[in-house]
């Protein structure tokens, strides 16, 4: 039982540091929009962090996947996807010339995945509680027989 705790545990972090990169990027797509920030400087904090998330979200999807919690594959898969089709079509990065007429696409597809991904660390904290709950329940049960 204490693998499955462990497992939830390391879905947390991984989820936090999502939530994480995505705020990141919103804030600096806000920061843009007011004028703290030039473009190149923008694109570039942007750019630097798409390719970690794109990993980090594959890595979990695929986690889900090998430890068979299908609901959680399910959830995160069309993301994943999503980020795949991107990246093969070229379109992940954010281009300098143009983020001022994609800024508003671009605000709105960070907080959809924001969304997304504050869905996800609920039930992710969820079953980390859970889980947790179940491994010292379990400890119990042990040491009284």
């Amino acid at each position: 039982m204490a693998w499955d705790l462990i497992f939830w545990v390391l879905c947390f972090f991984i989820n936090i540091a999502l939530l994480a990169l995505s705020f990141y990027q919103l804030l600096s797509l806000s920061d843009l929009e007011d004028d703290h920030l030039n473009p190149f400087e923008a694109s570039t904090r942007i750019n630097s962090v798409v390719f970690p998330e794109f990993l980090l979200q594959g890595f979990l999807c695929a986690l889900f996947l090998l430890t068979w919690h299908w609901f959680m594959f399910l959830l995160t898969v069309p993301l994943t996807v999503y980020h795949l089709m991107l990246y093969l079509n070229r379109k992940h990065l954010v281009d300098v010339t143009e983020i001022f007429r994609d800024l508003n696409f671009e605000k709105k597809y960070r907080f959809v995945k924001l969304g997304i991904y504050l869905l996800l660390f609920t039930l992710v904290l969820f079953r980390l509680v859970i889980s947790a709950f179940n491994s010292l329940h379990d400890e119990v049960d042990e040491h009284v027989f």
